[in-house]
């Protein structure tokens, strides 16, 4: 598989600075997540060539785009850099738009890359060819921007917290279309985005980047359990699983999903036998107990698991997050977010066998 390698030293004018390391591997999504004023932004303008970096090393599997010997410029980098805001040519129809990012490339199409037809049926946007970027919603322009910046053939897309810009309708109006397109690229996609939750629907690999830092690199489903991490203090931490649907249970309407080792059942909701699911687990929804017999529950899933580690208890709430593992073996991480006198009562630590507690209902199905 090939690599983005990135190595960015930069001081600005005003003394903030950038010094920002990571490799991941692609195809795939990179995510780079972090608050407003991390220096996200600031990377991707780097990566794109919009800003020239005092110290700037960006390879793409052989393409460099700039080392310590050359420097190209951004046209010549083949990125597809999408921004908060469209910026769509307001009197071209939609169609023209997307057919402007062809035009304008020199590059020949990968022998898989989705043709014009495909990708407006990818992105919905077959209905609205005719239209104008003004009688669009928001959530319509980015995906013309995104359909645009794909057809211009890029080395790279780097889409730029595309849906900070959106309401929550719109916003999720189009996270459907960005999974379809994750599924279907063989190309590296850099993703800008502070919402947590964006991350964990699309992101391959997660660079958590805090004061122009790079904090942690990894596989997204790692970087969300680590318990020393920055993200289990979240309201909002979550377990990401991937799985493959098993078996069916006619009788109860529910499928087996194994995932990282664990077996988990849920909705079938038209799934077959097979079908590859992305799963996404709160913290909060996910229960703790000890090996003791238990009453009847409505729970249906009861996990034979084994604690990987405990965080300190949070200074405001006094809630701690148990990260665990399965205890067949496994890659899965789980995370449970418990109180302090609960994780006392139980006694939990790490190495200890415990049982934990997921409804059904409470698991995302991603994709």
């Amino acid at each position: 598989m090939a690599e983005l390698a990135v190595s960015i030293q930069h001081r600005f004018a005003g003394g903030a600075a950038l010094d920002l390391r990571f490799a991941a591997p692609v195809p795939g999504v990179v995510a780079l997540f972090g608050p407003s004023g991390a220096g996200k932004s600031s990377l991707v303008h780097c990566i794109a060539g919009l800003l020239r970096a005092q110290h700037s090393v960006v390879r793409i599997g052989d393409s460099v785009l700039s080392d310590a010997r050359s420097w190209l410029r951004p046209e010549q980098r083949r990125v597809g850099l999408v921004f908060q805001q469209a910026r769509l040519f307001p009197h071209l129809s939609v169609r023209a738009n997307l057919e402007y990012g062809a035009r304008r490339s020199r590059a020949a199409a990968a022998p898989d890359a989705p043709g014009f037809d495909e990708l407006a049926a990818l992105l919905g946007l077959e209905a609205l060819l005719s239209r104008r970027p003004r009688t669009l919603s928001g959530g319509e322009r980015q995906r013309v921007a995104i359909g645009r910046a794909i057809l211009s053939r890029p080395l790279l897309l780097a889409l730029d917290e595309p849906l900070a810009n959106l309401d929550d309708a719109r916003r999720d109006e189009i996270l459907p279309y960005l999974g379809r397109l994750r599924a279907r690229l063989s190309l590296p996609i850099l993703y800008v985005t502070h919402a947590l939750d964006e991350v964990i629907r699309l992101a391959d690999t997660l660079v958590l980047i805090q004061g122009g830092r790079v904090l942690a690199c990894g596989p997204t489903a790692a970087v969300l359990g680590d318990v020393a991490g920055p993200l289990v203090a979240r309201d909002d931490a979550a377990s990401l699983l991937h799985g493959r649907i098993v078996a069916v249970e006619p009788e109860s309407g529910l499928a087996q999903v194994a995932a990282g080792g664990f077996v988990l059942r849920l909705p079938a909701s038209g799934h077959a036998v097979g079908a590859a699911l992305r799963l996404k687990l709160p913290a909060r929804e996910v229960m703790l107990a000890g090996l003791a017999p238990l009453p009847p529950l409505s729970v249906q899933n009861l996990l034979a698991a084994r604690v990987l580690a405990v965080s300190a208890p949070d200074a405001a709430s006094g809630v701690v997050t148990v990260a665990l593992s399965p205890q067949a073996g496994g890659e899965g991480i789980l995370l449970s977010k418990v109180t302090a006198d609960s994780a006392r009562r139980l006694a939990v630590a790490p190495g200890m066998p415990m049982l934990a507690l997921v409804k059904s209902v409470s698991i995302e199905v991603l994709a």
